[in-house]
């Protein structure tokens, strides 16, 4: 479906509409594309947290096995 700005002002209700039949919709302003409304899929597979990019990256740091002082030496002054 193709709606302009104005569209999504006037007739919110037909471009959702267009949503829920799982369409996608061409925003335009004054005749040039500006975006793309995509559906949201009905599935919120979540994942699970090791399985994010950043899970585990300073598992091999030495620094950082004693918790407890590390963070005391962070919260120790410059001088």
């Amino acid at each position: 479906m193709n709606a302009t700005v104005l569209d999504l002002r006037k007739n919110m209700r037909s471009v959702l509409a267009a949503l829920d039949r799982n369409e996608s919709v061409m925003l335009t302003c004054r005749g040039k594309k500006k975006a793309v409304i995509v559906p949201c899929g009905k599935s919120n597979s979540r994942k699970e947290v090791s399985e994010y990019a950043a899970f585990g990256i300073w598992a091999d740091r030495k620094d950082m096995e004693d918790v407890s002082s590390y963070v005391r030496t962070l919260r120790k002054g410059r001088f």
